[in-house]
């Protein structure tokens, strides 16, 4: 749990707990770019998990023509 919630943690504050040094930005944009990717695959396999024609069949709803 401990592991998880540290990968989390930086994505969560967006970007936030990176510490700027020398006034690059490179490690928030490491961040955001991080979190935009992650963010667009859980709304992926949401979408599958949810509207995808076997989770329709698995829910018993007909199929839509």
């Amino acid at each position: 749990m401990g592991i998880a919630s540290a990968l989390v943690l930086p994505l969560a504050l967006d970007g936030e707990s990176a510490a700027e040094v020398g006034g690059n930005g490179a490690p928030l944009a490491i961040i955001a770019a991080a979190s935009m990717v992650i963010g667009y695959v859980v709304l992926y396999l949401l979408w599958r998990y949810v509207f995808s024609a076997r989770a329709r069949d698995k829910r018993g709803e007909p199929p839509e023509y």
